[in-house]
């Protein structure tokens, strides 16, 4: 599969491949939101130097990636590969993991409806994020 579809939370759209990829994996979130700031801290830990972050509303990002509607930064992170590939939501976040844990990337991949299960997981709790933060 070439690259990850990227969910308007509706339904898929066509896979997305930047043209100017960085350097090492990119995992681009919402700045503004709480939970999302606290969740990128302890994946930083886990991740060390082996993937950036950055918030889509850095001006950077629409510069270095016009290919990927703001909408899509809105909606779900976006991990950006080093071959330019883009993947969303709950699979973005478990390739970013996967340098320390590929256990789950595997599952999501192999196990019938794992897929399913956490990409509409993703969506929950991406529309409930204040609910959330105030849980984690």
């Amino acid at each position: 599969m070439s690259g990850r579809h990227i969910h308007d939370f509706k339904n898929v759209s066509a896979v997305l491949q930047v043209a100017s990829p960085p350097p090492k994996p990119l995992l681009v979130f919402d700045g503004d939101c709480n939970f999302c700031r606290r969740w990128i801290r302890r994946w930083r830990k886990t991740t060390g130097e082996l993937v950036d972050y950055l918030p889509f509303q850095d001006p950077q990002v629409g510069k270095r990636f016009p290919e990927v509607p703001r909408e899509c930064f809105e909606q779900a992170v976006q991990l950006i590969e080093a071959d330019g590939r883009v993947y969303a939501g709950a699979e973005a976040v478990l390739r970013t993991l996967a340098c320390s844990k590929r256990w789950p990337l595997w599952v999501y991949r192999k196990a019938p409806g794992a897929r399913f299960v956490a990409e509409h997981a993703y969506r929950f709790v991406a529309k409930h994020r204040g609910s959330f933060s105030k849980l984690s």
